[in-house]
């Protein structure tokens, strides 16, 4: 057939437009023929970047008129931390506090003058003139302590979005998914003892939404060895998986099963799985029924649809590969040895839980 001909084909095989038998004849030609794969492959990341052009084009609009009923103003005064009361007294009050200490002392002193205090008091007048100093000295004390104080009230620390992530490598990589960490001006990550690292984005392949992130936190002592495998190969339908992640911030663990090797209208980067993802679970591992990791989370594809997504981990095994050498202080060893197959259900979730981390993004 012809070019235009094989992209219709394409087009309705991928819009699910075509008979059961249809369907199957046409995969076994896509196995047959690497040229008609490549095609069909090629399409789909087409339609795929325009689809989502339309959506950044919807998403932009949405925020234009969003930001047009947003009172600007008083939303960051509502994100600011209050400063305390003693430094809303001053920042507020200062001068005529000042002047009313000026004042009294002044009224003080001519009371004093006036009744000849002074003649009869030396040593008292000596004494006063000496509080007067000590007075004015704690006063400017005072003042430096509490300017000081205003200068460094912080903002409040609220992260624009939290997802999750997951371990590869014990020296500190994460994977995660692109679409969370897009944009954002800064990245830290939580581990489960809620501990916080600052990150940078390593690495990204936005065309399969996956990113890697590196912990650069001083802090970071490292992970024990990883305890998980990377599966490159595609699970069997109806296989018992599980994930771990941060739902609403929180830390949450879900099991289910593989309902299908594809996505939406054929998609193969991703599988459709009988587990719920919420926002927050973006970015987190897919386990099979032996711990090794087959997927990551997908909540951008499963909130859009209404079905549940994850992203083959063989597209994370080809991310991890492309990741250009001179942006590595070390050459990236996975793991290769599943010390997790052996233990029960809880006893594994224990283990693995240890490295799935909350991402948490700043200025997205």
């Amino acid at each position: 057939m012809s070019e235009n001909q094989l992209l219709e084909v394409i087009e309705r095989y991928l819009n699910g437009e075509m008979s059961a038998d249809e369907r199957m004849r046409f995969e076994l030609l896509r196995k047959e023929n690497s040229s008609v794969d490549h095609y069909v492959t090629e399409h789909q990341q087409f339609t795929g970047l325009l689809k989502q052009y339309a959506e950044r084009v919807e998403l932009e609009n949405r925020l234009n008129a969003i930001h047009q009923e947003i009172d600007v103003q008083t939303l960051k005064e509502s994100l600011m931390a209050h400063p305390s009361w003693i430094v809303q007294l001053w920042r507020n009050h200062h001068s005529k506090i000042s002047v009313a200490a000026t004042v009294a002392l002044f009224a003080v002193v001519s009371i004093m003058y006036l009744t000849g205090s002074f003649k009869n008091n030396d040593s008292k007048y000596v004494e006063l003139i000496n509080q007067v100093n000590k007075l004015n000295r704690s006063n400017k004390s005072m003042q430096s302590s509490i300017n000081a104080i205003a200068k460094v009230v912080p903002r409040v620390d609220r992260a624009s979005g939290t997802a999750t992530g997951f371990a590869i490598t014990s020296s500190g990589l994460i994977a995660t998914n692109y679409h969370v960490v897009r944009g954002a001006d800064s990245v830290h990550v939580q581990n489960a003892d809620g501990k916080s690292f600052n990150a940078k984005v390593l690495w990204t392949d936005p065309q399969n939404d996956i990113a890697i992130l590196k912990i650069m936190d001083k802090s970071f002592d490292g992970l024990d060895a990883i305890p998980y495998t990377f599966k490159r190969s595609e699970s069997d339908l109806a296989e018992s998986i599980s994930t771990y992640g941060y739902p609403e911030g929180r830390p949450a663990y879900h099991n289910g099963y593989l309902s299908s090797n594809s996505g939406l209208k054929g998609d193969s980067l991703r599988y459709q799985i009988s587990i719920p993802i919420n926002f927050g679970n973006s970015g987190g591992p897919l386990w099979d029924s032996h711990g090794n990791v087959i997927g990551i989370t997908d909540s951008k594809q499963s909130q859009a649809e209404g079905e549940h997504f994850a992203i083959k981990s063989k597209y994370l095994l080809d991310a991890i590969k492309n990741i250009p050498a001179d942006s590595l202080d070390e050459k990236i060893v996975l793991n290769k040895k599943n010390t997790l197959s052996h233990l029960s259900e809880v006893q594994r979730i224990k283990k693995e839980k240890e490295y799935v981390f909350m991402v948490k993004v700043y200025g997205n």
